[in-house]
């Protein structure tokens, strides 16, 4: 499994009210939802008049499709109308949950422990927080990188990783048929 996260800026010129630049933003940010089914959301300051922090998740069996993806989402900021596209930071994230590539897991084997968490009450393991800045090594971004991820891992990438599983699935029952 790879996760692509995507943090960037929108600068949002001439908003006289935070009203017009929650317009801007929140039209980008479904856009962006409805055309790569990615799950977005304001992580800045909310309050801040002509700028956003938005960040974006997505999820994807491999980091070449990961990165086309991030790379088509980046293209788009960059034609921006509405705003202009500020800084863009980008990371990919491996994992491979503990299996090998091209098999699943055992259920009886791969189990977590419950926690007193909102996760854990819905039924979804704890999420690490910890997650490794691939630019500088030195672990400084460690907090905002967790900030991302805890926020870009909700529902919406919960069911995108349900639907890849299903289609690995699937895929394979269709090798083993034939």
């Amino acid at each position: 499994m790879v996760v692509g996260i995507l943090q960037f800026q929108v600068l949002v010129h001439g908003a006289e009210s935070l009203k017009d630049k929650r317009r801007v933003v929140q039209s980008l940010k479904d856009r962006l939802h409805r055309e790569h089914l990615c799950a977005i959301a304001e992580v800045g300051d909310p309050d801040l008049l002509n700028q956003a922090t938005v960040a974006l998740a997505i999820v994807s069996r491999d980091g070449k499709r990961a990165g086309e993806i991030l790379d088509a989402i980046t293209a788009k900021l960059r034609e921006l109308r509405d705003g202009q596209v500020g800084e863009i930071d980008r990371q990919i994230l491996h994992g491979s949950g503990g299996w090998l590539p091209g098999e699943l897991p055992d259920p009886e084997k791969t189990r977590h422990e419950p926690e007193a968490t909102p996760e854990a009450a819905a039924g979804h393991p704890p999420v690490s927080a910890s997650i490794p800045d691939p630019k500088s090594g030195d672990r400084s971004d460690e907090s905002i990188d967790a900030m991302i991820l805890e926020r870009a891992l909700d529902s919406d990438i919960l069911d995108q990783i349900a639907r890849a599983e299903a289609e690995i699935r699937r895929t394979l029952k269709e090798g083993d048929a034939a």
